[in-house]
């Protein structure tokens, strides 16, 4: 049952909490301690270590480089992608410069989770649980694609170019995000448009996440541990970092690369490629003294598809391992199931 009275706004209390410099964390910001970051999180020295692998897409064939990063990593930056490093830095722009107004703006262009959990707008929190620890993050998320959801209305119009800027860059995110989607393919010796014919109708959300300057960053986290529930997902960050990666159960440190996108696979082009390509688990640290920015788009299939492994991946030596989902479905369970607390929906789905 609903209350009647729903509390106020948590970006608001987040923003309060980030301006007054308290020392100590709220309870409800602070993870159990075997999901906390690790201490080299709190630094800005690279660590020792792997790193994701870096891709040249203006290689002349990149194909077996990503099949690697594909199979090993289920993450990659990619450099000479084709999107101006100007409309990177002016997507990054406009979304600090929301996060950076008055309350009273931002709050014209709320989310209404009364719509459901991954409603348009500024808010604090996607999912409809209340018994997750929360993140230390505010977004705002636009609903881009099909261009039936796009509506610009919805988003700030106090900002310069906020929406011509949103606009241009769903655009570019879904040229990049379908070649990346055709060099998957053929990695696997699929035919280019397999995972683009797939996945349909695309649907597309472009979330910006700003993570306040936190007390207490080895308590919290920006965003808890998950894998993304769609097909594919493209992701800007800025000086700062705090992208973490899962890779053979450590934590990789993702540093930020110049005009460089950082590709992550989700929980669908895993089940396509019949577990060939994991999706990747990832998370994002917050910073005692200062503010970070992050810009994902989601590349996810229509809701009416039905997702399942490639049959020219099947063989009698290589069964199936993930059972027929309609994504609508697992949509649904990863917002309303287990969702972003070091869960994966899709292990569900494993046949056993």
């Amino acid at each position: 049952m609903e209350a009647a009275l729903p509390p106020p706004p948590l970006p608001q209390r987040v923003q309060i909490l980030s301006e007054s410099g308290l020392a100590n964390l709220p309870s409800s910001y602070v993870q159990p301690p075997s999901l906390r970051p690790q201490p080299h999180s709190h630094s800005h020295v690279a660590p020792s270590g792997p790193s994701i692998p870096t891709i040249d897409l203006s290689s002349s064939d990149p194909a077996p480089q990503v099949r690697r990063a594909c199979s090993e990593w289920g993450a990659f930056h990619v450099i000479n992608h084709g999107v101006p490093p100007s409309l990177l830095n002016e997507m990054r722009s406009v979304g600090v410069k929301f996060f950076e107004s008055p309350m009273e703006q931002k709050t014209r262009f709320g989310c209404d989770l009364a719509v459901g959990p991954a409603a348009q707008g500024y808010g604090s929190r996607m999912l409809a649980r209340d018994d997750t620890v929360l993140d230390w993050r505010d977004y705002f998320d636009h609903h881009t694609l099909p261009l039936d959801r796009r509506d610009p209305a919805k988003w700030p119009d106090f900002i310069p170019n906020y929406r011509e800027v949103v606009t241009q860059y769903s655009n570019e995110m879904e040229r990049l995000a379908k070649r990346l989607l055709s060099i998957i393919s053929q990695s696997l010796n699929l035919p280019p448009s397999y995972i683009e014919d797939a996945v349909g109708d695309v649907y597309q959300n472009i979330t910006v996440s700003f993570y306040p300057p936190c007390p207490r960053p080895d308590l919290a986290l920006g965003l808890q541990a998950h894998s993304d529930m769609g097909a594919i997902t493209l992701l800007i960050q800025d000086d700062v970092g705090g992208l973490e990666v899962l890779k053979d159960d450590q934590w990789v440190l993702v540093q930020p690369l110049e005009d460089a996108i950082v590709v992550i696979l989700a929980d669908m082009t895993e089940i396509m490629t019949n577990g060939a390509y994991k999706s990747s688990v990832h998370r994002a640290l917050v910073n005692a003294n200062k503010a970070r920015l992050s810009v994902a788009t989601f590349h996810d299939p229509s809701m009416v598809r039905k997702i399942y492994p490639a049959p020219p991946l099947i063989t009698a030596e290589n069964r199936a391992k993930y059972k027929e989902v309609l994504y609508a479905d697992f949509a649904k369970s990863w917002y309303y199931g287990q969702g972003p607390d070091g869960e994966r929906n899709i292990d569900a789905l494993l046949i056993q």
